[in-house]
Order: C-alpha cells, then sequence, then structure tokens
C-alpha cells in the first residue's frame, strides 16, 4: 500500500503551507529521516518480537526506503540526489546555528 508515502506527502504539504520557509522544508523531512532512522535502531535491537514486528511492518527504514519502495531506475536516482543535496543544506543549517551560538 501507498499509505507511508501518502502520509509523508500529506505532512510535507501541510508544513509548506504553515511555514512557508524553504528551511522549515528542510528541516522537516531532516526530523522525519531521523525519527525513521531511531525507530528502526529501536526495531532492530530491542527484545520484543511484537514491538518490532509491528514497527517493520508499519515504518519504512528512512526517507531512502521510500524512495526505494516506490520509484525505480532515473527517477529513483534523481529523487535519491534531491534528498541528499536536502541533508547537505540540512547540515549547512545546522553547522551556521553551531558557529552563530553564542557562549556561556
Amino acid at each position: 500500500m501507498y499509505i507511508d508515502l501518502v502520509v509523508l506527502i500529506a505532512l510535507v504539504v501541510i508544513v509548506i503551507m504553515f511555514f512557508k520557509r524553504f528551511s522549515s522544508f528542510v528541516f522537516f523531512m531532516a526530523i522525519i529521516d531521523i525519527f525513521l532512522r531511531i525507530l528502526t535502531f529501536i526495531k532492530n535491537n530491542i527484545g520484543l518480537p511484537d514491538v518490532s514486528a509491528l514497527i517493520g511492518k508499519y515504518l519504512p527504514e528512512s526517507i531512502f526506503g521510500i524512495i526505494n519502495k516506490y520509484s525505480t531506475g532515473t527517477i529513483n536516482l534523481l529523487f535519491k540526489w534531491a534528498f541528499v543535496i536536502i541533508m547537505i543544506i540540512f547540515l549547512s543549517y545546522i553547522v551556521k546555528i553551531f558557529i552563530n551560538k553564542k557562549k556561556l
């Protein structure tokens, strides 16, 4: 089913509608990817098989997992590179925030 893709697209549209800034979109994509990777770590390292099965069944491993699930070929490659560029922009935002942080 396409439920994970539909939910991700709906959340992206909501973020774009409410915040209307590119940086908000970048931060949202990074937050979602980090959240999915943390849940994947929990799924792989938790001792409860029911919880692991639930996470494995309903949640993808990362944004790359969603891209690989619903696209192939050149489109897949373009989406992956677009996501890598978004992550590079996110990293530049984080470094800029870290450098401009006031010293205590």
